[in-house]
């Protein structure tokens, strides 16, 4: 038989993923910590085609939001732009070369982006 310390229910048909510490669903996980991510306080704004099959994608890295947060501002960024994306591992990537818009919303959301690479 296995212990609840060392594992247990990671998955369920009714709730999809569990919170491994409250055994709830994660997205009424009541555990999950809001951890802001430590940088230097730097927004960097960056065009990327490396191992993307030549098309590009523009990353956002350095805001200092959480989760939720970041979340919605890479949905405004996206739809701003037309395009769509993601956001993970606290960064926000959209479709395309669209790094001198990107810079532009975000100064209209109150942040001092720096555009990075060339």
């Amino acid at each position: 038989m296995k212990s609840r310390s060392n594992g247990g229910l990671v998955y369920s048909t009714d709730g999809g993923r569990m919170c491994p510490e409250c055994r709830r669903a994660q997205s009424e996980c009541a555990c999950r910590l809001k951890v802001v991510p430590v940088g230097d306080g730097v927004v960097r704004v960056s065009r990327q085609t490396k191992g993307r099959g030549g098309k590009s994608v523009t990353i956002v890295k350095g805001l200092a939001l959480d989760a939720a947060a970041l979340a919605l501002l890479g949905k405004q960024l996206r739809t701003a732009c037309g395009s769509g994306g993601t956001v993970k591992d606290g960064v926000i990537e959209v479709q395309g070369d669209h790094c001198e818009q990107i810079i532009s919303e975000l100064r209209k959301h109150g942040h001092d982006p720096k555009r990075a690479g060339g």
